[in-house]
């Protein structure tokens, strides 16, 4: 059993979720504070992956990435760099899809912090940016935390905007998803059924994990 989706699929996870963290966590946190409808607008667009197929959203990032599109066709004649039918094309794919779901966690978590404990830090003279990382974000970390378990389990697990923008080619791109596909397509219902318990193994430790960070969350 060749493991090269596992691997594949682990790595490209864990680099669009490190992406996300980062973006999602300071997007949620400046958004938070704009104005009613500036917010309403930006959550609407920031948000749309989550409810849009992912087959659309792949379908986007070809029109955008591809070698005969704009983007794509300045960075292949200026770097050599195909952005499509890479392995780490799909963490284009797999960054759009899960952003939502750590901008919006991460959102609601800045959200339920007490602001007068960043309003007495001020009083002491502290920094925001001390404020940020020694208070409020120790405080949100819970919701933080599920919200990057959640985003790196629904990237391991994507399959429609990585097919699209990837494809499939064993010991290249292949992932989970679209190695049990490929090899249904094929009849190797055997090999595929491996997969699958590989993947439901891994879906129940995620949610797991998710779990006992919330009733953590809940004992506090």
């Amino acid at each position: 059993m060749d493991w090269f989706p596992l691997y594949n699929s682990i790595r490209i996870a864990a680099i669009s979720t490190g992406i996300i963290f980062f973006v999602g966590i300071f997007a949620a946190y400046y958004i938070a504070k704009t104005p009613r409808l500036v917010k309403g607008v930006l959550d609407v667009i920031l948000t749309l992956p989550l409810v849009l197929p992912p087959t659309v959203v792949g379908y986007l990032l070809l029109r955008a990435l591809g070698p005969k599109r704009i983007i794509g066709s300045w960075f292949l004649q200026t770097f050599g760099l195909k952005l499509t039918m890479t392995w780490w094309s799909a963490i284009f794919a797999t960054t759009v899809v899960i952003f939502p779901l750590m901008y919006r966690t991460a959102r609601g978590a800045f959200e339920s912090f007490d602001e007068t404990l960043a309003y007495s830090a001020q009083s002491l003279g502290l920094s925001n940016t001390y404020i940020f990382w020694r208070i409020r974000m120790p405080c949100c970390r819970q919701g933080i935390l599920a919200g990057t378990v959640l985003a790196f389990a629904r990237a391991l697990g994507e399959y429609g905007a990585t097919s699209m923008i990837c494809g499939y080619t064993p010991g290249r791109t292949a992932t989970i998803s679209t190695t049990v596909y490929q090899l249904w397509r094929t009849n190797d219902d055997g090999v595929a059924f491996r997969w699958v318990l590989v993947n439901l193994a891994i879906s129940f430790v995620v949610l797991l994990a998710v779990n006992l960070l919330e009733k953590r969350k809940g004992g506090k």
